[in-house]
């Protein structure tokens, strides 16, 4: 799989800019703050429907226009599949797969399989939770694009859930009557019915994840292996094997925890409340690792991603965003290593030479809201 072409409408910097991409290593080279990561967060738009750096859709769109649009047309077995998405700050998204609207922006998930690796990755070691979640998830639906309707399913029901608890929350604390919450027995069971099926979906890729994982750190770290990742449930450490018995853990738990959850008007159980604890030998990276092992962490989580679904059929395309910059030339070798025989790789850099030899192939220059191939 590789993006043969991606065209801009409104996105970002981008008034319109049209790209013809190349199998093999891409080089998008220019100053700081010209729009290099702003090409490589649309392709990311186009595989999660989501940003890399920012939580609402609003920022994409460029100054003064009403929507954005991006087109991508992918290659895969001699066959050229085309994506168009309309962004459309506080209404749904629109989109078309193969010139055909599609019923949903997520019908689209599965198109494109890319694995991106920013500085903001550094937030998986360091971060709160919901970084380290969304990496999972995210992963989890590139895999199996299934989930992305059990996930937009948990969500809501957790949303719904907490609207009810914290309604009668307020109630409480201004004095009045906690209200009917009856119907929270009708939301427990939704939730523990999607909240199953997406941590029995986490806890299978993490098993499947973490030969990858421990692979990837030991050779960016050369040989400073090590690296394991392990998830934590609110359900506590031993968690039952089947979706069956993960949902009448959940349901049991929030049984049990109903009394502190109307306290709180929170809901405290569930794979919203999960973490994954990552260690390097027997210390967490984060608070522990140094600056060079948490960049390599983070680094070794994507790559294992792609290995991931590298070993599973269909080989996603790989972006480093402006990493080189940040990695010695021991690690700049390594990981050029690692990665120069993958189907496409698109990177990003302020300086050329910062690019090891095994990588250098297509190169654009990037500025003045152009995109223009020079080798």
């Amino acid at each position: 799989m590789y993006v043969q072409r991606l065209e801009l409408v409104d996105f970002r910097s981008y008034e319109r800019v049209e790209v013809d991409l190349q199998p093999g290593p891409n080089v998008l080279v220019g100053p700081n703050g010209v729009g290099k990561t702003n090409l490589v967060e649309a392709l990311g738009f186009v595989a999660t429907l989501a940003s890399h750096r920012v939580s609402g859709d609003a920022p994409l769109v460029r100054a003064g226009a009403q929507t954005a649009v991006i087109r991508c047309a992918i290659g895969h077995d001699s066959r050229e599949l085309l994506v168009e998405l309309e962004i459309v700050p506080g209404k749904a998204n629109r989109a078309r797969l193969g010139r055909s609207p599609a019923r949903r922006a997520r019908d689209v998930l599965g198109a494109l399989r890319l694995v991106l690796f920013a500085p903001e990755d550094l937030e998986l070691v360091r971060g709160d939770p919901a970084e380290r979640r969304r990496y999972l998830d995210d992963l989890l639906v590139s895999r199996q694009p299934r989930y992305a309707g059990v996930r937009a399913d948990y969500e809501r029901v957790v949303k719904q859930r907490n609207a009810l608890l914290r309604t009668a929350y307020l109630g409480r604390k201004t004095g009045g009557r906690t209200g009917d919450l009856s119907t929270l027995d009708v939301w427990d069971v939704h939730l523990a019915e999607y909240g199953a099926d997406l941590l029995a979906g986490r806890l299978e890729l993490l098993g499947a994840l973490q030969p990858h994982l421990a692979k990837s750190y030991d050779a960016v770290a050369q040989g400073q292996g090590g690296a394991t990742a392990t998830y934590r449930s609110s359900l506590g450490e031993v968690l039952p094997p089947s979706r069956a018995e993960l949902a009448d853990a959940l349901k049991a738990a929030l049984v049990e925890q109903r009394p502190a959850e109307i306290e709180r008007g929170t809901t405290l159980v569930g794979p919203h409340r999960d973490d994954l604890l990552l260690r390097l030998g027997d210390l967490p990276v984060k608070g522990y690792a140094s600056h060079g092992e948490s960049w390599s962490f983070a680094l070794a989580l994507r790559l294992a991603a792609f290995e991931l679904l590298r070993a599973e059929a269909i080989e996603p395309v790989l972006v480093l965003d402006d990493v080189f910059a940040e990695l010695d030339t021991g690690r700049r070798e390594r990981l050029a290593g690692l990665v120069s025989g993958a189907s496409q790789v698109l990177i990003t850099c302020a300086v050329a030479d910062d690019v090891p030899v095994a990588l250098l192939g297509a190169r654009y220059q990037v500025g003045g809201g152009e995109v223009r191939r020079v080798e």
